[in-house]
């Protein structure tokens, strides 16, 4: 007889948000330490989370509940996430064991490794520093070099993983993973790579011609008949230099990029100084260098870790971080613990990339970050085609990495390394200096992120509707208090209540689309504004 479903409900809950909430903090504890007794205990929760999210017995629990026809809108929605999450984890013991153990693995090398350049070992703020700043060709190479170093430690454990992957998604039915992964996102591959290819058309043309414009520069800056990789301001070309935009590590040289954050959210209504005291904000040995905001319980306990260093590069990432943060505390109390998280992965990235563009908002600036009128209206008519260019110069960093995961999990016996640079010279138009660097396995979110990445663009065409709709419905953005509200009553507080189509339109007015994003993307053009 099928339990009611309810009682489905309740029981996996039961036993799953004790374990989540366990796990998460075992998570937070092996990134700010990357020590062997964090990382086993972080490796054996998430076995634990996966074991009871793959009990087939629960699967068909709630397959049953939804086969009946549950009216209630509320605890249907929670069986439908129950689904997803628990078909994701329909495997062996021994697949789960090997799944988990080399994703923790590898996660803990990027955490611990340091490339070292003629004997001093660099972070990444180093790195980028150096890619930033230095003219002299011979050590952004040799730095550049050092920065892939991780790639080669990674990339054979990082196939297997793939391996892996794509033997649980065969089993379950799927042609590989990575299509199994988007599923389970509720997702439709051929719609996404319909609306990439969109983009990838829209995007040609402008980022050719201000690449060419770029180009030109950095040949005169380094003198140099031919340019690779480490000539670019990281090492992946996924932001904007200053020789093709416009850079404001002066204005932001002396910043507190925790306080402005604070009071950007607090503007808008949103108090997250109990987020920022929980957190963990600057670099040390042994910690994640990356940049990532976790709600650990869904009861309030939300956290960032950064690796803050002075400038506009970590400014700009502690409003995108807070931006998640305001997005996790602003879901109402009510919201059941299974749906007490976004709708949407690309949702709240919708609401961090809104916050951090704000960087090179004119009003922002003078506003919130408090720099002299005069001194933004200097830039002013620089500053839109450079917030624009980011975006031109991420858009095309996107497609790499969507296209090379999908490849990736379509044939992990291929050469990756050969495909990892065609797509770098197809999108983003870069010379591979040797295809032997293994630059693919050198990006985390590769490996312990997989198929995560179409959420940042995503997240951006979103971000674009709701700068639309904020405009429209709300006066704006910057320190208004109805945007806040805007942002907190129409996107935040319903958790993942609803789906995330039914949620787009609510908020803003209209299915996702493109049409806003690229009428954002034309002001990277000459006299665009």
């Amino acid at each position: 007889m099928a339990r009611a479903p309810h009682l489905v409900v309740d029981g996996l809950e039961d036993r799953l948000r004790p374990l989540e909430t366990d796990f998460r903090r075992a998570y937070w504890s092996s990134q700010v330490a990357a020590t062997p007794a964090n990382e086993r205990r972080r490796a054996e929760l998430e076995l634990a989370v996966s074991r009871v999210k793959g009990d087939p017995d629960a699967l068909i629990d709630v397959r049953a509940a939804l086969d009946e026809g549950v009216h209630d809108p509320v605890l249907r929605r929670q069986l439908e996430v129950l689904r997803l999450s628990l078909s994701a984890h329909q495997m062996s013991e021994s697949q789960r064991e090997r799944i988990v153990g080399l994703s923790s693995s590898i996660e803990s090398d990027f955490a611990s490794h340091r490339p070292e350049v003629d004997g001093r070992p660099l972070s990444e703020n180093d790195v980028d520093d150096v890619l930033r700043h230095s003219d002299d060709t011979a050590e952004r190479r040799a730095v550049w070099e050092a920065s892939k170093e991780i790639g080669a430690v990674v990339a054979g454990r990082v196939r297997e993983l793939v391996r892996a992957r794509n033997e649980v998604a065969r089993e379950l039915g799927y042609a590989d993973f990575y299509g199994m992964a988007l599923d389970l996102q509720e997702i439709d591959e051929e719609w996404l790579f319909e609306l990439f290819g969109a983009l990838d058309a829209l995007t040609e043309q402008p980022f050719g011609a201000w690449k060419r414009d770029l180009d030109r520069a950095l040949r005169q800056r380094f003198g140099a008949d031919d340019l690779g990789p480490w000539h670019y301001a990281d090492p992946f070309f996924q932001t904007l230099p200053s020789d093709g935009g416009l850079s404001l590590e002066g204005l932001f040289a002396g910043a507190s990029a925790r306080d402005l954050a604070l009071d950007t959210f607090a503007r808008w209504g949103f108090d997250l100084a109990g987020v920022m005291d929980r957190s963990d904000l600057f670099p040390r040995a042994d910690k994640s260098q990356h940049a990532f905001c976790l709600d650990i319980d869904r009861a309030g306990d939300v956290r960032i870790l950064a690796n803050i260093a002075p400038g506009e590069r970590w400014v700009e990432t502690m409003l995108h971080e807070s931006g998640h943060a305001a997005f996790d505390v602003s879901i109402a109390d009510d919201v059941p613990y299974l749906l007490h998280r976004p709708a949407h992965t690309f949702v709240t990235e919708a609401v961090a990339m809104l916050s951090g563009r704000l960087l090179r908002d004119a009003a922002w600036m003078t506003e919130v970050a408090g720099i002299p009128g005069v001194e933004v209206d200097a830039i002013a008519p620089r500053i839109g085609r450079a917030s624009a260019s980011q975006l031109l110069v991420f858009t095309r960093w996107v497609l790499v990495v969507t296209h090379f995961e999908r490849s990736l999990y379509g044939d992990p016996e291929g050469d990756l390394d050969a495909r990892w640079w065609e797509l770098v010279e197809r999108f983003q138009g870069v010379d591979a200096p040797d295809r032997g660097v293994p630059g693919w396995a050198a990006k985390i979110h590769v490996s312990t992120a997989p198929a995560y990445y179409h959420n940042y663009l995503l997240g951006e065409m979103l971000a674009a509707q709701l700068r639309a709709a904020l405009e429209r419905d709300a006066g704006g953005l910057v320190g208004a208090p109805e945007a806040g509200r805007f942002l907190v009553e129409r996107l935040c507080r319903s958790g993942a209540l609803v789906s995330w189509p039914a949620l787009v339109e609510a908020a803003t007015g209209r299915p996702l689309g493109a049409q806003d994003l690229a009428g954002f993307l034309a002001r990277a053009e000459p006299g665009g504004g």
